[in-house]
């Protein structure tokens, strides 16, 4: 079994809520924007981090984190990359990479908005955890953590906290 944090647009930002969701996970996967790479080390610190680099990612975080991650835990392939879209909307880069690898979960961030939907055309469940972090149109900050095991996504929970947050909060 694989206990997975997820998380995504942190924008800089991670502050001790994120880091009290996130404490009994295993891992931690981070879907891109993650602001700078002192942040990519703040949470590589807590626990092991697996990302992506996100449009907003400056060199320093792309030298860290590839374009996607293609991994398998409990039997189950993950695609997960920033841009990705939705089904019947996926962006191009996105579409090609579904199609070429089958995973069985695609993971992506870049909207800002939760969202969790099951793509019956091709087998899998997208997931995007929404936006961790306090910049951007999104009115709560929001993660997800669930657990992978003998092949399928069990026990997912939602993490949602307010974007108004002291400043001394932040790690």
């Amino acid at each position: 079994m694989a206990y997975i944090g997820l998380l995504s647009d942190t924008h800089t930002f991670f502050d001790e809520k994120l880091r009290e969701f996130f404490k009994d996970v295993d891992e931690i996967w981070h879907a891109g924007d993650f602001g700078n790479s002192l942040l990519s080390d703040k949470i590589s610190a807590l626990k092991p981090l697996f990302g992506v680099y996100g449009n907003c990612d400056g060199t320093d975080v792309r030298l860290i984190h590839p374009y996607i991650q293609l991994m398998e835990r409990e039997s189950m392939r993950i695609l997960m990359m920033h841009i990705g879209g939705y089904p019947g909307r996926y962006d191009y880069k996105a579409l090609q990479l579904i199609e070429a690898h089958r995973p069985d979960i695609f993971i992506c961030g870049h909207s800002h908005i939760l969202k969790v939907v099951n793509d019956k055309k091709y087998n899998m469940l997208v997931i995007n955890p929404g936006a961790a972090g306090i910049q951007g149109f999104h009115h709560v900050r929001t993660a997800i953590r669930f657990r992978i095991e003998a092949g399928s996504v069990k026990d997912m929970e939602v993490g949602e906290w307010s974007k108004s947050v002291n400043i001394e909060e932040e790690l």
